[in-house]
């Protein structure tokens, strides 16, 4: 069940990145999916020990948490998208 939840919000989050970055007409559910879960990832590499927030990959489920994996998400989309396309936006 925990698999499930753990999908479920990563790929919410990685839907909101993708708002936020804009690349969301050319996502699909499924890059969502990887999008949260691997920007969570970042996020608990890069901001956590700064913030000393959990991530949802550390079945953390609170505000602080998904706060953190969205912001991991959105800078796994910005670095996506400087290589693609040379900018951040």
């Amino acid at each position: 069940m925990n698999l499930i939840i753990w999908l479920v919000v990563g790929g919410l989050i990685g839907w909101v990145a993708s708002l936020i970055m804009r690349t969301d007409a050319s996502q699909g559910i499924v890059l969502n999916v990887v999008v949260g879960i691997v920007g969570a990832a970042i996020g608990g590499l890069l901001i956590s020990p700064l913030v000393g927030q959990p991530t949802i990959n550390q079945n953390a489920f609170n505000l602080g948490a998904l706060i953190v994996s969205l912001v991991g998400a959105v800078i796994l989309l910005a670095i996506v998208n400087m290589f693609r396309r040379g900018k951040a936006r």
